[in-house]
């Protein structure tokens, strides 16, 4: 299987993508590249290999959701550079 530079450009207008001749000539190399590596990987013998999700077996350790109090606003607030009332007071970043 190989990519034309139609293909390319039908690909691009999905995308809503535009291409000068020059890159549409060169994503059509590389995308052929990478059939073309793809196609090697098919050549390598995989039976009775199985499916992996995970490059590795090692399993993600959570805690328990135990259901606990909250902390206290006035401990929250002890530590703030800059509080007003019950809340963290911080630079405005929207103009």
């Amino acid at each position: 299987m190989s990519v034309t530079e139609k293909d390319v450009a039908y690909i691009a207008e999905l995308a809503r993508l535009s291409f000068t001749d020059t890159e549409t000539k060169k994503m059509t190399s590389e995308l052929n590249a990478i059939l073309h590596y793809v196609d090697k990987l098919n050549e390598v013998d995989t039976e009775g290999v199985e499916p992996l999700s995970s490059i590795h077996d090692e399993v993600n350790v959570l805690r328990d959701d135990i259901r606990q109090e909250s902390i206290p606003n006035n401990v929250a607030l002890t530590n703030a550079p800059d509080k007003l009332d019950r809340f963290f007071r911080v630079p405005k970043v929207i103009g």
